[in-house]
């Protein structure tokens, strides 16, 4: 998006996805097993977060250009305390500044004028929902949070 214009891209033309190294023996086996990958595997073939955290970064100014990168997220808290904990930790910088984002759940609730509590995926339209499955592969994830994006920006 520059300025008022939003122009909708295939999400899946430009990706990035890395695994990382995990940074702790501190984890939650519940939540490892959602995302189908296995610690073992992460500790030996994981990459290491600083490399992989200045390599995302390069490429999300890269695939923003001449624009400003926003991160869009629903819901945006969870991933934004991650995501900007790991740039700063990492990386030194967030390429999205430190309050640059925006919560599709909100712009939902703003958009259909329901109340953020009725902002969920499961009372929004099915025409706005991504048509991909929910895999909990961060890749396959962002790739469905593009297109539940575009189709908020284009929602009237």
């Amino acid at each position: 998006m520059t300025g008022k214009v939003f122009e909708p891209v295939d999400p899946q033309t430009r990706t990035f996805y890395v695994e990382l190294r995990p940074i702790s023996d501190d984890h939650v086996p519940e939540a490892l097993a959602v995302s189908g990958l296995d610690r073992e595997t992460l500790i030996r073939e994981g990459r290491d977060p600083a490399e992989a955290m200045r390599e995302a970064a390069a490429w999300i100014r890269d695939a923003c250009g001449n624009s400003t990168p926003v991160l869009a997220a629903y819901p945006l808290p969870y991933d934004w305390m991650w995501i900007y904990w790991y740039f700063m930790r990492f990386a030194g910088a967030s390429p999205f500044g430190h309050s640059r984002c925006i919560d599709m759940k909100t712009l939902y609730a703003a958009k259909a004028g329901v109340p953020i509590g009725w902002a969920t995926k499961r009372q929004m339209p099915k025409h706005l929902l991504s048509q991909r499955p929910h895999t909990h592969n961060a890749l396959d994830d962002a790739i469905e949070q593009a297109e539940l994006l575009q189709n908020l920006m284009t929602f009237d």
